[in-house]
Parts: C-alpha cells; sequence; structure tokens
C-alpha cells in the first residue's frame, strides 16, 4: 500500500510552511511561557519542529486521546495520556497533526478549557474543511488539503509511513 503514495506535500515545503506558523506563533504570544501540548501519535513530527523553529519559552507536554470506536467517532474523548502538568493561568497551544470532522478537538479542547488556563491556541498542520462536522476555533493551519487518506511526516497506516519526509496521500 505504500507503495501507492503520492507526494502531496515535499519536507521542504513542509519545513518552510512550518517556520512560518512559527513566526506567527511568536508574534502573537509575544515572549510569554506556552505550554505546547503534542498530541500523540500524529503530531509528534510536527510538533518538534514547530516547536523548534519557535522563539517562545514553552513547556513541553504530550497527551494521547482517542474518540474513536472502530472507525466511527463518538465524539467524546478518552485519555490514554494525560499532561504532566497544571495548565491553570497558563498560555496553552495545542499541537494536532489533523482536523477532519472536529470531534476529537472539539472535545479535548473542552476538556482542556475546564483546566482553567490563561489561553488556548491551536495549531493543526492540516485541515480537511470539507469533513467538518462541527466547528472548532483553530488558529494556525498548516495546509488546507482535499478528503484524500494522507500518509507520511507523522500520519500513517496501520502504524506505518509516519516516518516518510513528505505528506503523501493514497487514492481509494
Amino acid at each position: 500500500m505504500l507503495e501507492d503514495v503520492k507526494i502531496m506535500y515535499t519536507e521542504e515545503e513542509i519545513q518552510k510552511r512550518i517556520q512560518e506558523l512559527a513566526i506567527d506563533i511568536d508574534r502573537d504570544f509575544d515572549s510569554k511561557e506556552v505550554v505546547a501540548i503534542c498530541v500523540l501519535k500524529g503530531a509528534a513530527y510536527f510538533a518538534v519542529d514547530l516547536t523548534k523553529k519557535m522563539q517562545t519559552p514553552i513547556v513541553f507536554e504530550v497527551m494521547q486521546v482517542s474518540s474513536y470506536a472502530g472507525t466511527e467517532t463518538t465524539g467524546t474523548i478518552s485519555i490514554k495520556k494525560d499532561l504532566d502538568a497544571d495548565i491553570a493561568g497558563k498560555d496553552v497551544l495545542i499541537i494536532e497533526d489533523i482536523i477532519d470532522t472536529g470531534y476529537t478537538l472539539r472535545a479535548l479542547r473542552e476538556d482542556l478549557l475546564s483546566r482553567k488556563p490563561n489561553s488556548l491556541k491551536i495549531a493543526v498542520l492540516v485541515d480537511k474543511k470539507e469533513r467538518r462536522k462541527v466547528e472548532v476555533p483553530i488558529d494556525y493551519v498548516g495546509f488546507e488539503i482535499p478528503n484524500k487518506f494522507v500518509v507520511g511526516y507523522g500520519f500513517d497506516v496501520d502504524e506505518r509511513g509516519r516516518n516518510l519526509p513528505y505528506i503523501g496521500y493514497i487514492e481509494n
């Protein structure tokens, strides 16, 4: 299956866009310390590259959440790995790989807002707007993509292909 991957964005295009996002984030947070929350597993590559390019001081955290039962989203999240730090009164940046239906990110946002951060912003690498079922305020978007199955740069097919240096897609 991975031999059928077509390149959507090259490694160079991804890194250029991430640099632009880092500049926007630095401007918006204006040197305030940020708790950067990487949503595992898919956002790991994006989160590392993004935070390395940011000048804003960060505390790096990870969360792992799921909102799926089989292949269908439930609209509620189950937290598999929670934060180690308290985010009350802190400025928070959620770093996510993709938003499609919006259910997972909406539930995660609501959960984190209930913890009383000072502010909460969201950065996503890719946005599949045509699949959106619920609206979620996204502050930083890397790329808007069509409704294609993506692989590489953190995206996987049955846990394979995450380490491809580009974002590709597989035709159905």
